[in-house]
């Protein structure tokens, strides 16, 4: 089951461009963005992105860091910064219709580019180090798969 209240979204830097896809849906349809979605109940949302990424794109990719998060009231989208892993990038012809590769500097120029997006890779573009990296932490109570905790 989906849950439309908590979302992710990420940056994954191929050959030094961004892995982007053109939105087939809703408010942002036509316009490209880093791919994304919601959470499924009991994932976490390292886990989520990693699905979401591979299901609209066919990437692999491996959760790097946390590099910022969005609030509303209504929902929040924490979004990562990926290692690509593997795949050759193709739409999934459904969520989206094309999925590109450009250079950070370009997507941002770009008219066709969600606000979101835009606002994500100018920070990316200006410090992309400035993340929350993941802890091996795990408390005794629980196990890797089922926790995480990112900047301690």
């Amino acid at each position: 089951m989906n849950n439309k209240y908590f979302t992710v979204c990420g940056i994954v830097e191929i050959n030094g461009k961004i892995l982007l896809v053109r939105h087939t849906y809703g408010t942002a349809e036509g316009r490209i963005l880093v791919p994304g979605g919601y959470v499924q109940e009991g994932e976490l949302p390292s886990k989520a992105i990693e699905r979401e990424v591979l299901e609209e794109t066919g990437v692999s990719a491996k959760t790097k860091a946390v590099f910022s998060v969005q609030f509303k009231p209504e929902q929040w989208c924490v979004v990562f910064t990926l290692e690509y892993v593997s795949g050759e990038p193709k739409s999934d012809g459904y969520e989206n219709n094309e999925v590109l590769l450009l250079p950070a500097e370009e997507a941002v120029e770009r008219e066709d580019i969600t606000n979101m997006s835009r606002e994500i890779l100018r920070a990316y573009i200006t410090d992309k180090a400035n993340v929350l990296g993941k802890s091996d932490y795990v408390p005794r109570s629980t196990t890797a798969d089922k926790y995480e905790i990112y900047g301690v």
